[in-house]
């Protein structure tokens, strides 16, 4: 999924994608690897934002980054491509800008980090 998505096979980024999406959630819908799902579904919002979809491209992007995550550098470095992809190819879409102030806002509270308590 991931070596798809950096070489710009998009079709078969997103096939992974669905594919980790499925193999990552549990009979029941409880998803079983929050992390690896949410990088597919960023993976999809990447190749969806490459042939056209804002709408699925920001959608997948927002439920990726509403997971359950445990590895928020990991997720940063997908959520990144994908607000790279966003900002170049609708920069006018205030959608767009939403999304990118999203992970600015994410990265901003990341370089804070947690409370030390001493």
């Amino acid at each position: 999924m991931d070596a798809y998505r950096l070489l710009g096979d998009d079709e078969r980024a997103a096939t992974h994608a669905r594919s980790v999406i499925r193999i990552s959630t549990s009979p029941d819908g409880t998803e079983i690897s929050p992390m690896r799902a949410a990088e597919a579904r960023l993976t999809r919002g990447v190749a969806a934002a490459r042939t056209g979809d804002i709408e699925e491209a920001i959608g997948m992007g927002t439920t990726a980054l509403e997971a359950d995550r445990k590895s928020l550098p990991s997720l940063l470095l997908v959520a990144d491509e994908l607000d790279k992809e966003l900002r170049s190819r609708y920069p006018r879409e205030a959608s767009s800008r939403d999304f990118h102030e999203r992970i600015m806002a994410i990265k901003r509270g990341a370089a804070v980090g947690p409370e030390l308590p001493f």
